[in-house]
């Protein structure tokens, strides 16, 4: 289906190249907006860029481009010049035909060139469970797999497990210590939850070793380093990396109770993955591609045996990539992953949905696999997003401040049943249906409200405002997309062929309408620079008009029954759109 701009846009451009072949037009020279409210009028095409080019007054020009469209275009009924505009009008005929056409439409959209594309979102660590912080990344990494998916591209959904290092260490050596034994089944605490609580203890432990420390003499930068938990926590890395079997196996137990409880939490969402990957099988690789650089001479050795790179000709630092111990860092592991992401898809593209307090780290990445002549390094994208903090401020998880994931969402559906009982919109609902609609508007609330503000944007979540009826919220939009339903129900409405008539359309109408075949614009737009706000923003502008139109004009009351066809047919389209959006 073309585009009312579109459309516009060729025309003018034709009309032009016509009217003054002497030049030569292209669609690039048009500008084209929405006629504004004081104006009579449904698009403007700016005249200025032509004036000075044709040697022609405004009204002049505007006069001669009207004139020939409307005669060699049906679809325009009258247009006015208003100094430099042209103001058209559309045909009541055309605004049907379009009605019509959007009907039948099936939302299939496609980039001129599609690709294959990995989408990397979530990255948990193994020693805690899904925090708050991570939901917008979450939510972030599986809308731009979706909206990518919807343009034509092949996606492939993959999560990188943190399951090795220090931080897991922690953990291990806190459970050993101070658990007698527990379990997620002695304790009927959820798995992630309880290796989380041991991560929590580790640094209380931790702080109160440090105390000690300093109270015998040590200063605080020595005690950091001297206390024994943490020697103990680095004996356990060391030995796990050497395969130790009992360190392993006990490696083994508490992440899979961590993974039973990240499941859980996913399927509450309604997240998903195509490929999981974990760190424990890419470090290793990364540490053949830091040999093969060191022998290539991409990297260095330093005397305590540390492996480095030196990436001061692309204006970043010296960076760590292997420990002297022979242990690897986070970088270390980040190269394996991205060979082996590589290895397994041949992806066009790969993108990281990563924290911005990680940029230094990713154009390291992107740098050295650059270095080394990786044919993947090119496709590397960041996409980087602001922190979430909460009006009480920033979470931090070693001070076990974070609000966890499962809790919020607990939250936000308990918010959501408070507020609709509070409205009384509970009668002729079960229980089941109850619950499946308090579920639906908090996990809504909570989505929509992470993902309106562009991804690059710092942010505050508040989750009474989240869930505000009269707000920018999903529950906005959750509630006109409710009331068309209930319309529609009542006028018993099947979809069926629109007149095509004479009769005029109200404004409302019109722009009800112009939104709605906006949506694949809307749709391309958020999937090429990656950023769902534009499709929020977007829903809640229709949200918006719907209301608009529905508390001026009646459907179910129309003045007759065609207005009253066109007006079903109208909502049901706004309804689908707010659906899929």
């Amino acid at each position: 289906m073309v585009s009312v701009v579109t459309f516009i846009n060729e025309s003018t451009v034709n009309a032009l190249n016509h009217l003054f072949s002497d030049f030569s037009f292209g669609e690039s020279d048009i500008v084209i907006n929405e006629t504004k409210p004081e104006f009579q009028g449904d698009y403007t095409v700016v005249l200025f860029p032509f004036v000075k080019k044709l040697r022609l007054k405004p009204a002049e020009l505007g006069q001669k481009l009207g004139d020939y469209l409307l005669a060699q275009h049906p679809e325009f009924s009258k247009y006015e010049v208003i100094a430099g505009f042209l103001n058209l009008e559309l045909s009541a005929q055309y605004w049907r035909q379009l009605l019509s056409a959007i009907q039948e439409q099936k939302y299939n959209f496609s980039y001129p060139e599609s690709q294959s594309i990995m989408v990397e979102y979530s990255s948990p660590n193994t020693n805690k469970p899904l925090h708050f912080g991570h939901l917008r990344n979450i939510f972030l990494g599986w809308s731009v797999s979706e909206l990518l998916k919807l343009n034509g591209h092949k996606v492939v959904k993959a999560n990188l497990i943190n399951d090795r290092g220090i931080h897991i260490c922690k953990s291990m050596v806190a459970w050993q210590r101070f658990a007698n034994g527990e379990t997620p089944e002695s304790t009927g605490i959820k798995g992630d939850h309880l290796v989380g609580d041991y991560y929590v203890k580790f640094n209380d432990a931790y702080k109160e070793e440090i105390e000690e420390l300093v109270s015998q003499g040590m200063t605080a930068e020595e005690a950091e380093k001297e206390a024994p938990i943490l020697k103990e926590a680095q004996e356990m890395l060391r030995l796990w990396e050497d395969g130790d079997e009992a360190i392993i196996d006990l490696w083994k137990k508490m992440n899979n109770w961590v993974y039973k409880g990240f499941d859980v939490t996913y399927k509450e969402m309604g997240i998903d993955f195509d490929k999981m990957y974990y760190e424990s099988d890419t470090y290793l690789l990364g540490k053949e591609i830091v040999e093969e650089g060191l022998e290539k001479g991409a990297f260095y050795q330093r005397e305590d045996g540390s492996v480095w790179i030196d990436l001061s000709a692309e204006n970043l630092d010296e960076k760590l990539l292997l420990r002297s111990d022979g242990t690897s860092v986070y970088m270390t592991q980040d190269l394996g992953t991205a060979k082996l992401k590589y290895q397994d898809f041949h992806t066009d593209q790969s993108i990281y949905v990563i924290g911005d307090e990680q940029n230094h780290h990713m154009a390291v990445l992107k740098a050295i696999l650059e270095r080394l002549d990786e044919p993947f390094a090119s496709g590397i994208y960041h996409l980087s997003y602001g922190m979430v903090e909460l009006p009480t401020g920033r979470m931090k998880s070693r001070e076990g401040t974070v609000v966890d994931a499962d809790d919020m969402i607990a939250e936000m559906i308990r918010l959501a049943k408070e507020q609709t009982e509070e409205s009384g919109k509970t009668e002729g609902f079960t229980e089941e249906e109850l619950k499946q609609l308090y579920k639906m508007i908090g996990l809504g609330a909570l989505k929509f409200y992470l993902l309106r503000v562009e991804p690059k944007k710092k942010m505050i979540f508040d989750p009474k405002e989240s869930i505000d009826l009269h707000g920018f919220t999903a529950t906005f939009i959750q509630y006109a997309h409710a009331r068309i339903c209930s319309i529609l129900r009542r006028a018993e409405y099947e979809q069926k062929a629109i007149e095509i008539t004479n009769e005029s359309l109200e404004g409302l109408e019109k722009n009800l309408l112009i939104q709605i075949e906006q949506y694949d614009s809307m749709v391309a737009l958020a999937g090429k620079t990656y950023n769902p706000s534009i499709l929020c923003n977007y829903a809640f502008r229709l949200a918006q008009t719907f209301n608009s139109f529905f508390d001026k004009h009646s459907v179910l009351k129309a003045e007759n029954e065609d207005k009253k066809a066109f007006r079903l047919a109208l909502i049901a389209q706004t309804a689908k759109v707010l659906k899929n959006s």
